[in-house]
């Protein structure tokens, strides 16, 4: 005679567990293949999901950090000026069909101490920052540059633009004819902290000023062109008295700031502007991988799930005879179908545990491989969002239940005669 098959022993914990959980964990045991497929592939599917999340959500953060850290979410300014004709021609008269275009000017925001108030007040605002803004000529020696002379108060601007992060030498602190450069047209005119550079408006008015600060706004462009002076100097030297060109905000969050600027602009009937309006191409792109991201999320779910369905399909097959006998004992059908809803629910549960190791340990190992071409930097940081992990052990766990679902019927439905002849 052949000798009998002998089953795993169970633990001593795991025999006070109840009928169904019990025999749950028997089944798993005893095909311990299929179990570690349907764990290894939910594994994979939560480690994907949290990594390809993770890494999308932090460089979709690094680069609106990078885009955004040098501008404010919502502009408000002036309404623009258009030329119009006055006359109409008719028979009697000829009209000039050339028309002047309109005169480039300076112009302030009318009564701009009301609106920075009205947008204060804004529940949707965390930050206003009146700025004067206006060219110049920066010239020292023979050297000469065209830059963008920008009036503030520094104590306000820093709450829109995070200027202390960006600063190489000194600090964001202007007063009387203190100026703050970038670093590239330091380097053209040949000047740092101490030296003295002399501005000149179009208007001709001029000024010497001294440089308190070099800055770093992470763009070549912005780094030879902005130089700050304080805001009364601004409203001075281009033709400004007691105005601002425009007020800069910094709103809570930053994919509602179309909807402040919407509101704002009804309020007040001036030219307010959102980041997503003057970035509509970052914009694009953000909602393209936003989507890309949903729909391999979704694809992992699905395979995910035909995965566990199908395995346990195999198993409730396999196990018509066990089904039959524990029937014929007296397990109803409702304790049938725990028993395999229990073997997803544990497969999801414990797959969801070790994917959110692995998808840490790629992170790890990916943010060492690859550095930020710019600083030489990690282009993401090892860490995962505990929401995230949540989200996904629940997302797991549900699939893993649903996936068992069409099994635990079957099972339930056995017949416990036909299933033990077969």
């Amino acid at each position: 005679m052949a000798p009998a098959r002998t089953r795993p022993a169970l633990s001593p914990w795991a025999r006070r567990l109840p009928f169904e959980a019990l025999v749950a964990l028997r089944f798993l045991r005893e095909g311990r293949m299929q179990s570690a497929l349907i764990l290894a592939g939910v594994t994979g599917g939560v480690a994907v999901i949290i990594f390809l999340t993770q890494l999308i959500n932090q460089l979709q953060d690094s680069i609106i950090d990078r885009v955004l850290g040098s501008q404010a979410h919502v502009v408000i300014r002036p309404l623009e000026e258009t030329t119009q004709r006055v006359l109409q021609a008719d028979a009697q008269r000829a009209i000039a069909a050339i028309v002047q275009p309109r005169e480039q000017r300076l112009r302030s925001v009318d009564q701009w101490e009301r609106i920075a108030r009205l947008a204060a007040a804004h529940p949707g605002v965390l930050a206003v920052s009146p700025v004067v803004s206006g060219p110049a000529f920066a010239l020292r020696g023979n050297s000469n540059k065209s830059v963008a002379l920008i009036g503030m108060v520094p104590d306000a601007y820093r709450r829109v633009v995070r200027m202390d992060d960006k600063m190489v030498r000194g600090r964001f602190e202007v007063s009387g004819s203190e100026t703050l450069i970038g670093t590239e047209l330091a380097a053209d005119l040949g000047v740092t902290v101490g030296d003295k550079i002399r501005v000149t408006t179009a208007n001709g008015r001029s000024e010497t000023l001294t440089i308190t600060g070099l800055f770093d706004m992470g763009n070549r462009d912005l780094n030879r062109r902005w130089v700050f002076v304080p805001l009364k100097l601004a409203q001075t030297l281009l033709d400004l008295s007691g105005g601002v060109s425009n007020l800069d905000l910094t709103v809570r969050d930053l994919f509602g700031a179309d909807a402040v600027a919407d509101a704002l602009r009804a309020q007040t009937g001036l030219t307010v502007e959102s980041w997503m309006q003057t970035n509509s191409g970052l914009l694009t792109a953000l909602s393209n991988q936003s989507v890309s991201n949903n729909l391999i999320r979704s694809f992992v779910v699905i395979i995910v799930a035909l995965g566990i369905s199908s395995v346990l399909v195999v198993s409730v097959v396999q196990k018509q005879r066990e089904i039959g006998i524990l029937r014929a004992m007296g397990a109803g059908q409702r304790q049938i179908m725990a028993v395999f809803l229990l073997q997803g629910g544990i497969v999801g549960l414990a797959g969801s545990a070790l994917g959110s190791g692995l998808a840490y340990t790629l992170l790890v190992v990916f943010s060492r491989v690859f550095k930020n071409p710019g600083d030489g930097g990690p282009l993401f940081s090892a860490e995962l969002d505990p929401r995230l992990v949540v989200l996904a052990s629940l997302v797991a766990c549900g699939v893993g239940l649903l996936a068992a679902w069409i099994p635990a019927r079957r099972a339930a439905r056995m017949d416990p005669v036909q299933a033990i002849r077969t």
